[in-house]
């Protein structure tokens, strides 16, 4: 037989058998289909709920680092607004605003002021005082971001940095800008805070508990990844959870992904499978059992029909065991109370299936008992009812675990038409500690931006208030005459009250600066005691108060609030036991229009008060247009002296001492003038009050003794026999140390310099200070002389501590003496003084020959005046001594 024959028969057994054969054939293929399809499907929705999980954690990581960051900036922020209103904040100010600041719960690690771009603050101090001096325009590692704060006028972020005090961190830089009257804010520097980057991401949650993500942080702009700094930065690029953190102007895209990729393997992979390839085969052998069955002439045809009902039930149970991933399934018959769990039921509610049993009280008795009675209450009326279930509740696991579980089921009658309820649970323990943590969190953010609102209304009340008599500060008194100017009718007319405190820098220096704070507490107290209810009172600065009157009043109500702040002010007060008396000079100044500028009433009250301190102090002053041309011709003054001592201005004038007897020149007295630009050579009556006030008149003195040293020197290198040059010396160079370092330097014959003081000098309350001065100018070789003796109040005990080597009698008792023999007899009793004490006699203001020779036969020593001599200046008075000096020869060689 041929091959071909050889074949035959069993390709007729497969053309007999293969219909019967076909139907389990497509069963398989379609079978082989819905595993794959279910397989892809397990893995779609393993990797949705793989991604929700990492949304869930990122969100959670990202509301904390958004969070944390946005208070460590609004926490610079309160720090700035202090700034703003304080630019002149010294270094203990700035620690006091940083402590306040770093002492709120934040990552700030230190903070730092840079006014002008260069660090002149910090805190903690000890730890970062190597960042002082450092400068934001020449550090290379600073320049950028210090730069880009300054000129956006936004805050800056940058970082993670290594930081000069050790370590990494984030630097948070934000511009202080200074407000201007009437032109653009000016910026004032860099206020820099240091977050401890490490710190911030613990705080964070993105250390300490264990995480089932990675994490990558990395910073953005417009959109695009600048900088990794947290994680691998291979992490954006695996499809990875990703969101942006903003705070301010700043943003970061964070990123996650699930530990070991997003392709691991699910737990229960496996088992999945097995059971469909179990439920496959459990489907294909039916299916072969049918076609044998068919094959062998469809017998038994009723068992087949029957286990196509088992299949059917298998598949509908099948059905809901896919869709229900991670989910426990049951089913409760209504009418036995029979309780049916698979295997994860079992596993949530933590016993072991052969241990269960199967009736509705092992449910109940796993519910936490205060869920009880709500849940067998909604089991209760959904059964009663008809309805779909849906609640939730809490168990206990036989090892004492608490889980919340999620629960649905809904009623329906079997082929019985016994009525069941199936059902599903899940454990939902993690999103509701999930949404617990992020109320938690939710309810932290609220009282920390709580807690930031009240310290910047604390900064704000302290930027507006001086902090040691808590009275308004001069900010808040611009911002109120701003507010009064603003108004219109009455508001319009209101009168300043500039106080200024008299006697308080005495105590002061006496009795230390805590009796000059108690004095001004005490101060501010009575003055706010005294004012009315409606009137403003602002401490400006010192022992400088201002008292602001709204509303239309008369000069005599004014004036009565003046002299009542006066009279408060006197009345004793005593600190430590000692009893302190301090007095007020009052400038008051009233607006009558709403067309004069605030700043000009300002400055007519302080130049009001400047004429009351002026006329002697502990009274009141009102500001006229007397007083303003008063003060714009002292204003002018002052500018010009100023100028004139910059260009040299003040020159020495030279008046000749006559030898009473002889008329030879014994010495010469240097006197100041001023060569004003436009009025020619003044005397002193003319700039020396000014100069006073202005605390120059030792500059003025220096400048006078330098050129009376130079042309006593010219005088010798013309053979002049001119002994001494006299100079005057204010009281307050005395006590120029500058003076005695002048005079270190200088080489001078004993008795060729003198000094001459007013007679009131020696006879204030710094008299013991005033001798040991002048014992220090002895030491130099310098002379002392006692000028306009007799017209002030010396004492024979005050010329035996002094000890002066001259007296000059004024000219106010020199010149009467011609028809005044009283003056005479006073002259000689000074002069016998003098003899007494071995102090030489010259007397000034000789104004004739008569003078002269009453003088002389008083006895006087030596004679100044204009009968003999005018001052005059350096060359006149060098041609002067030179022509006497040749007539004096001249009579010589006669003799």
């Amino acid at each position: 037989m041929s091959p071909i024959d050889d074949t035959r028969p069993n390709w007729k057994y497969l053309r007999s058998v293969l219909p019967y054969y076909l139907p389990a054939i497509i069963v398989v293929a379609g079978l082989a289909v819905s595993m794959i399809y279910a397989e892809k499907q397990r893995q779609r929705i393993g990797l949705d709920n793989l991604r929700a999980e990492v949304t869930e954690n990122l969100g959670l990581v990202r509301a904390k680092l958004e969070g944390n960051m946005s208070g460590n900036i609004q926490l610079l922020k309160g720090l700035v607004a202090a700034l703003e209103t304080q630019p002149t904040i010294d270094e203990a100010r700035f620690s006091a605003l940083s402590e306040r600041i770093l002492s709120a719960k934040s990552q700030l690690r230190n903070v730092v002021g840079a006014p002008d771009l260069k660090v002149a603050y910090v805190y903690p101090y000890e730890a970062n005082k190597a960042v002082i001096g450092l400068d934001y325009r020449t550090n290379p590692a600073q320049r950028d971001g210090a730069m880009k704060a300054a000129q956006t006028g936004n805050f800056v972020v940058t970082g993670p940095v290594n930081l000069v005090q050790g370590g990494r961190g984030l630097v948070v830089r934000y511009p202080v800008k200074i407000e201007r009257e009437g032109s653009s804010p000016m910026l004032w520097g860099i206020v820099s805070g240091v977050v401890d980057i490490e710190k911030l991401f613990a705080d964070s949650g993105l250390f300490g508990k264990p995480t089932n993500i990675d994490v990558a942080i990395a910073t953005t702009e417009g959109g695009r990844l600048i900088e990794t700094f947290y994680g691998d930065s291979a992490i954006f690029a695996k499809t990875p959870v990703s969101m942006l953190i903003n705070f301010g102007h700043e943003s970061w895209k964070i990123a996650a992904i699930p530990k070991g990729g997003w392709d691991q393997p699910q737990e229960d992979m496996w088992l999945s499978r097995l059971l469909m390839l179990a439920v496959g085969a459990m489907i294909l052998a039916p299916v072969l059992w049918v076609a044998r069955l068919l094959a062998e002439r469809q017998k038994n045809i009723a068992v087949l029909s029957r286990h196509q009902e088992e299949l059917h039930a298998l598949s509908h149970r099948l059905d809901i065991a896919l869709e229900a991933s991670k989910i426990g399934v049951w089913e409760l018959d209504l009418t036995t109370g029979a309780l049916n769990w698979d295997g994860r039921m079992a596993q949530l509610y933590g016993v072991e299936i052969s241990a269960f049993g199967s009736t509705y009280e092992t449910w109940r008795n796993a519910l936490h008992p205060d869920d009880l009675e709500e849940a067998e209450r909604v089991f209760r009326g959904c059964i009663a009812e008809g309805t779909d279930y849906a609640t939730e509740f809490r168990i206990i696991t036989p090892s004492g675990q608490v889980r919340h579980i999620r629960a649905l089921g809904t009623t329906y009658r079997d082929s019985f038409l016994h009525r069941k309820m199936v059902g599903v649970n899940w454990n939902v323990t993690a999103d509701i500690t999930l949404q617990q943590e992020l109320r938690e969190a939710k309810a932290r953010a609220e009282l920390q931006n709580r807690e930031l609102e009240l310290a910047r209304q604390h900064m704000e009340h302290n930027s507006l208030h001086d902090a040691l008599t808590s009275l308004p500060n001069r900010r808040y008194l611009d911002q109120y005459l701003a507010k009064l100017s603003e108004k219109a009718g009455e508001a319009e007319h209101f009168t300043l009250l500039h106080i200024d405190l008299d006697r308080f820098k005495d105590i002061n220096d006496t009795l230390g600066h805590a009796a000059g704070d108690h004095i001004l507490r005490q101060a501010a107290l009575r003055l706010r005691a005294s004012i009315r209810a409606d009137d403003f009172v602002a401490r400006i600065g010192g022992d400088e108060f201002v008292v602001v009157c709204a509303g239309v009043f008369n000069e005599r109500e004014h004036l009565d609030l003046a002299k009542r702040l006066i009279d408060a002010i006197n009345l004793p007060l005593t600190y430590a036991g000692h009893e302190c008396r301090i007095g007020a000079s009052i400038g008051l100044a009233s607006r009558a229009d709403s067309g004069m500028q605030i700043e000009q009433l300002l400055v007519n009250a302080d130049i009001a008060l400047y004429e009351a301190k002026r006329h002697g102090r502990n009274r009141v002053e009102r500001y006229n247009d007397d007083l303003k041309s008063l003060t714009i011709h002292t204003k002018k003054t002052a500018d010009a002296i100023l100028r004139s001592l910059e260009q040299n201005g003040f020159v020495s004038y030279f008046q000749p001492q006559f030898c009473a007897h002889t008329l030879e020149i014994t010495g010469v007295e240097a006197l100041a003038r001023w060569d004003h630009p436009e009025h020619g050579i003044l005397g002193p009556d003319t700039f020396l009050k000014v100069a006073e006030n202005l605390n120059v008149v030792s500059q003025i003195d220096a400048m006078i003794l330098d050129q009376a040293l130079f042309q006593l020197a010219r005088w010798r290198a013309n053979d002049l026999d001119i002994r001494k040059v006299s100079v005057n010396i204010s009281a307050q160079r005395l006590f120029d140390e500058s003076l005695f370092q002048h005079l270190d330097r200088l080489e001078l014959l004993p008795g060729s310099l003198s000094f001459e003081l007013l007679e009131s000098i020696s006879f204030d309350d710094k008299g013991s200070a005033v001798v040991e001065s002048i014992e220090r100018i002895r030491r130099h070789g310098i002379d002392i002389e006692i000028d306009d003796f007799g017209t002030g109040y010396a004492s024979i005990l005050s010329l035996l501590k002094i000890s002066p080597r001259r007296l000059k009698i004024d000219r106010q008792l020199v010149y009467p003496i011609i028809e005044a023999p009283a003056q005479r007899r006073l002259i000689s009793s000074i002069v016998e003084i003098g003899r007494s004490l071995g102090i030489e006699i010259v007397a000034e203001g000789v104004e004739t020959m008569e003078h002269a020779a009453i003088l002389r036969d008083l006895g006087c020593q030596s004679l100044q005046g204009y009968a003999l001599a005018r001052p005059m200046d350096g060359a006149t008075f060098l041609r002067f001594a030179k022509e006497r000096a040749c007539v004096a020869a001249e009579n010589n060689r006669s003799a």
